[in-house]
Formats: C-alpha cells, structure tokens, sequence
C-alpha cells in the first residue's frame, strides 16, 4: 500500500547503468593512480599556492598594478610590449654587430623607430618620476 507522500523510483535503463559503471571505473582508476609521492607533491603545490596568494593579497603595490593590468589599454600596451621583446629577440642576432662610431650613431638617431623609442621611455620616464613625487608627498 502506497500513500500519496511517496514517491516512486524511476527504473535505470541500460543507458544509465553502464554510466554509471563507467563513472565507478573512472573513480577506481584515480584511486588507484594515487601514489603517497603524488599526495604528498598535490599538498604542497596547493600549500605553497595559498602561500603565495596570501602575499600578492597583502602586496598594496602588487595589487595596484594588477588591477591596472587588467584595464584594456594596458592590455594592448602588454601586447605590444610582448611583440616588441619577440621581434628584438628574432632581429639583434639576425643583424651585423654595430660598426661604432658617431657615423653609426648617427644613422640610429634618423631612424624613426630610435626616435618613437626614445619618446615612450621619455614619457614613461615623466609620468614614473611624478608618480614618485606623489607617492612621496602623500606617504613620507
């Protein structure tokens, strides 16, 4: 006799039996494929992460510069940059070492390439040395 608080179990198909029995195997299987050694080298990666977590969180500086990584602009500046260290790193070896002289300086002060450089760290170099200022005003 069933009363209407009880509910029927529906039937398992044969579909969801061999699931079943697949998801059991795939649990013996890691059971099975852990070693004291891969343990012991699991807790102490998840150790030394929370470790290193717990730090950049109370780095106020780090944080900072986190979230100003995470900005759009600063995304395309990071790409850029990225490219940048590519090319250098695919160009120097490719090219003759630089003969010296002021002739050969010359030649790399007409270079447009030279000149927007020079005006990126210029400008990084303003706005770094202000930020400096600031910080020292506001914190010193």
């Amino acid at each position: 006799m069933t009363t209407q608080t009880e509910t029927s179990i529906p039937a398992l198909d044969t579909d969801d039996l061999q699931r079943l029995v697949e998801v059991a195997q795939l649990i013996t299987a890691a059971r099975d494929a852990m070693s004291d050694e891969i343990v012991t080298r699991l807790s102490w990666a998840v150790s030394e992460g929370l470790t290193l977590l717990d730090r950049v969180t109370r780095n106020e500086g780090l944080m900072h510069l986190l979230k100003v990584l995470d900005r759009q602009d600063t995304q395309y500046l990071l790409v850029a940059v990225s490219d940048a260290i590519h090319a250098a790193s695919q160009e120097i070896p490719a090219n003759a070492p630089a003969t010296g002289g002021l002739g050969c300086m010359m030649r790399v002060a007409r270079d447009p390439g030279t000149q927007e450089g020079l005006r990126l760290l210029s400008v990084f170099g303003k706005h770094l040395s202000n930020s400096m200022r600031e910080q020292h005003r506001n914190n010193g």
